[in-house]
């Protein structure tokens, strides 16, 4: 059963209305139908459909979401027997996206997924012309309409997707001298609203903006943090997931999902306090996997404890909290009350560590700037002094593993 299925009808209906909220829309009725498979003209039958009609109606409605995507003919279709606009659950996260994108970055993702969406839609929505840059000129001699929207379209595409392919090798370029400073880098994920900007906020005081809001934020944010054993790592706020996200999303994303690639640990922020808790965390770990990360190490952050438990709460309250969600090595952390944040760093270093090469090596005397990066970015478990140099047993990063395969160099 895939993560979708997880959510029941009902939950994943009210986290609809949720997302039309967010995108400034007010909800005044919702209806189900269960099938076998959808209609293909209708996408819900006719029974249903005249039920939606009545519903108009008494209503007053304006706007028509559906909770799965529809194929332009069903969309058309819906808008000719309704009489309203309607859209899909991609449009209106896509909408949700555009609307909170800040960056330039943000902005050419959520434009290129708007476009390819808009591509197969394109017969009889002629108005998009002029944001596509459109306009008198631009037809040849005997093209139609539709074929000169779609010409249109399909360069914008390609523009776009030239333009993120600059923006993708600037993110190669940032990583890698990242990766030549030795900080760790620590990529916060999870289902959207699940607490990842407070609880950058509350390790950095990154000023994030943190809403009760599905999509509060978009554009991710990496900020340094001091971990227990002093040494600094960067922590990167990534975009949250969702349900159904969509494969266009996905696509036009993959510059900022490839910071996940590039992560020394994923920091998995799950809001326990939820009634899908689970689900959720099933939707993400599906994402990671679909995105070919599942070996990563991974520290499971259960937040918003404070909703749950009282402050002070005993470590055997909190562990048996953890195991009836079915992860007993999670933390167990408030983001907001900044409870937990102290075990929280403590089991990234400790994931760090785990993930770190065992070496063994000498160190010549006259080169203990080696060591003292050993002391720095590793954790020496042994340290012996010869008459050739320093023998030392420690966990060390890979990159600094490579340096110290030829220490006499």
């Amino acid at each position: 059963m895939d993560s979708s299925q997880r959510f029941r009808v009902e939950d994943s209906l009210e986290e609809l209305g949720q997302l039309a909220q967010t995108a400034g829309a007010e909800v005044v009725g919702a209806i189900i139908q269960r099938r076998q498979r959808p209609d293909a003209a209708t996408y819900i039958g006719a029974g249903k459909l005249e039920e939606l009609k009545e519903l108009r109606t008494q209503t007053g409605y304006t706007v028509a979401i559906f909770d799965d995507e529809l194929s332009p003919t069903q969309q058309r279709n819906l808008e000719r027997a309704l009489g309203v606009k309607v859209i899909d659950r991609t449009a209106l996260i896509l909408d949700i996206f555009a609307a909170r994108a800040r960056t330039h970055e943000g902005r050419l993702q959520v434009d290129l997924a708007q476009t390819e969406y808009l591509l197969p839609r394109l017969a009889g929505q002629w108005s998009h012309l002029e944001r596509l840059g459109g306009g008198i000129g631009t037809r040849g001699p005997g093209e139609t309409q539709i074929e000169t929207d779609r010409r249109l379209a399909r360069n914008r595409i390609a523009h776009l997707k030239r333009e993120l392919e600059e923006v993708r090798r600037h993110r190669q370029l940032h990583r890698q001298q990242r990766q030549r400073q030795g900080m760790p880098i620590v990529a916060i994920v999870g289902y959207t609203n699940a607490g990842k900007s407070t609880l950058l906020n509350a390790l950095t005081d990154a000023g994030v903006l943190a809403e009760n809001k599905l999509f509060a934020t978009l554009d991710p944010t990496t900020r340094q943090v001091r971990l227990p054993r002093q040494q600094l790592a960067l922590f990167s706020d990534t975009v949250g997931f969702i349900q159904k996200l969509p494969a266009t999303l996905v696509a036009a994303f993959r510059a900022t999902l490839e910071e996940l690639e590039s992560a020394d640990v994923l920091l998995h922020v799950v809001d326990i306090t939820h009634p899908n808790a689970e689900e959720q965390k099933e939707t993400v770990d599906q994402v990671l996997r679909e995105l070919k990360l599942e070996q990563k190490p991974v520290v499971l952050a259960l937040n918003k404890v404070d909703r749950l438990l009282p402050a002070g709460t005993g470590k055997a309250a909190l562990a048996q909290l953890a195991r009836e969600f079915g992860q007993p090595g999670a933390v167990l952390i408030s983001a907001e009350q900044r409870w937990g944040l102290a075990q929280l760093l403590d089991a990234v270093q400790a994931a760090l560590v785990a993930s770190w090469r065992p070496i063994s090596v000498v160190i010549p005397y006259g080169r203990e700037g080696l060591l003292a990066q050993i002391r720095q970015r590793g954790q020496i478990e042994c340290e012996e002094y010869l008459e050739a140099g320093v023998r030392v047993a420690a966990r060390v990063p890979d990159d600094l593993a490579g340096i110290l395969d030829h220490p006499a160099a």
